[in-house]
């Protein structure tokens, strides 16, 4: 594998940081960085992060992102991705989202968790991190591209924060035992009509899968998850492209409904 240098991984930060502060896309970043050098992809992404903590933003949890296997094969991977979700990400239940805000969004229905211990080690079990869940709530994140016309690969999107812009959590927390998180239903609509159905079991089988492939590989990266964070465990049925102006609602058995609407476009 080609070795990519320090100022191509630079380089890939400071372009994706420009299209965020301008709201222009840019280019794919794969031209600089190459298409499956996932271990540069994520130091772009390290630098992107480090930066914005350093303009005064917090870290409140990861989102987990290529739940999918049909999504996996299509990027030519054999395992999910992972992106960070800082304090200016979160948007209010039925709150609104400004459009200028918002880089070729689409949304999706997610579980999210939230955590009451911290997962320390990369030996992680199953048990201990159910253990460390303290409850579930329905989700809608807003996924979002900073590279033009969502013309991603593998190394683009995990460069871009794994395509993270926004998410909305429920206000209907349920413990674990409340929920079958393997079989239930989930329904997208859009402006009131049904756009994305699934259901657990898209998301790697079981949304918990997910969370437990995260926690260990965050711990060996020494950046374990703690006692507080949100984890998007990742979609249950498709993306479905937002528009200036329209409503999402979320509805997942078990665990309620979430919304979120989008604001219109300024001319």
């Amino acid at each position: 594998m080609q070795t990519i240098s320090p100022n191509a991984i630079k380089q890939a930060a400071k372009n994706i940081m420009a299209a965020t502060a301008t709201g222009k896309p840019c280019s794919p970043v794969r031209t600089l960085i190459g298409d499956n050098d996932i271990k540069s992809a994520y130091k772009v992404q390290h630098l992107i992060s480090q930066e914005r903590l350093s303009d005064g933003k917090s870290l409140v949890g990861r989102k987990i992102g290529l739940t999918s296997l049909a999504v996996q094969k299509q990027l030519g991977v054999d395992q999910p991705d992972y992106g960070m979700l800082f304090n200016d990400m979160e948007v209010m239940h039925d709150g609104e989202l400004e459009w200028k805000k918002c880089m070729q969004p689409k949304a999706e229905a997610e579980i999210a968790f939230v955590l009451k211990r911290d997962l320390n080690s990369e030996h992680l079990s199953m048990a201990q991190v159910m253990q460390a869940i303290d409850f579930a709530v329905p989700c809608i994140e807003i996924v979002g591209s900073r590279i033009s016309n969502w013309d991603i690969k593998i190394t683009d999107t995990i460069a871009d924060n794994a395509s993270a812009s926004h998410y909305v959590l429920g206000h209907y927390p349920r413990k674990l035992k409340d929920i079958d998180l393997i079989n239930c239903k989930m329904k997208l609509s859009c402006n009131g009509e049904v756009v994305s159905e699934g259901k657990g079991a898209a998301c790697m089988g079981s949304p918990l899968n997910a969370t437990w492939w995260l926690a260990r590989v965050m711990a060996q990266l020494g950046q374990p998850l703690r006692n507080g964070d949100v984890v998007l465990a990742g979609a249950l049925g498709p993306m479905y492209a937002a528009t200036p102006g329209s409503r999402f609602e979320a509805a997942i058995e078990g665990l309620g409904t979430v919304a979120v609407n989008f604001g219109k476009e300024e001319v």
